[in-house]
């Protein structure tokens, strides 16, 4: 942990600017460690990102003891993330108050999962600002290398047929957007993960057979 100077205030204030996303949230508080775990394990499990605390949901600086939302902090990622989460803290002294800008890179030990009560794990992603339970296509797809992309097919050309497909047809299984992507069972995993990261397309895997559909 480290204190921040002037030039970290104006980086403040813009990132309070941008809003919240799928790589930061404000929090005026951190009062429960169960439900924080779901945030910082969504930040590891995507693209990492950053919490504010200190900060309320319309951008307005209210300030916190830093030392008490660490606390907090520490047990939700000692207790209610598995494997725990690695972050690092910063504290900005504002007009307003201190923020605890927490920073949450993206991890290398994907999957994590949150406690949600005892004997009960689950995983969840950052999409846009909201921290979403993953299913099962998901957590396997994020154990997954990287997939290099070939030079002469690149991804943006085979997501754009797979958006085309579900306009087309409305809703499609994955094994259905494989066969007529013409793709292989782990390149049409990753890009349908990868949209409904971004929120362009939607998994309904309450179904007995999951399928797509475009959000």
């Amino acid at each position: 942990m480290k204190a921040m100077g002037g030039q970290d205030m104006q980086e403040i204030l813009l990132l309070i600017l941008q809003g919240e996303s799928d790589t930061l949230e404000f929090k005026k508080t951190i009062t429960h460690p169960d439900r924080i775990a779901r945030t910082l394990v969504s930040f590891a499990n995507t693209r990492g990102g950053q919490i504010l605390v200190g900060v309320l949901d319309n951008g307005l600086i209210c300030g916190v003891d830093p030392e008490e939302e660490k606390f907090t902090l520490e047990k939700a990622i000692s207790f209610y993330c598995d494997p725990p989460v690695l972050v690092t803290y910063d504290e900005i002294e504002m007009e307003e108050g201190t923020i605890l800008r927490v920073t949450i890179p993206e991890s290398t030990r994907k999957p994590h999962l949150a406690k949600v009560k005892d004997q009960d794990w689950r995983g969840y992603i950052r999409v846009k600002d909201e921290s979403v339970q993953t299913s099962r296509l998901v957590e396997k797809s994020l154990q997954l290398e990287p997939d290099p992309e070939p030079a002469q097919e690149p991804g943006d050309h085979h997501k754009k047929m797979i958006l085309l497909l579900l306009q087309k047809h409305r809703k499609l299984t994955a094994k259905q957007l494989m066969h007529y992507a013409n793709l292989s069972r782990r390149r049409t995993n990753r890009l349908l993960v990868e949209l409904v990261l971004q929120g362009q397309v939607r998994l309904h895997d309450k179904e007995k057979v999951p399928f797509f559909t475009l959000s």
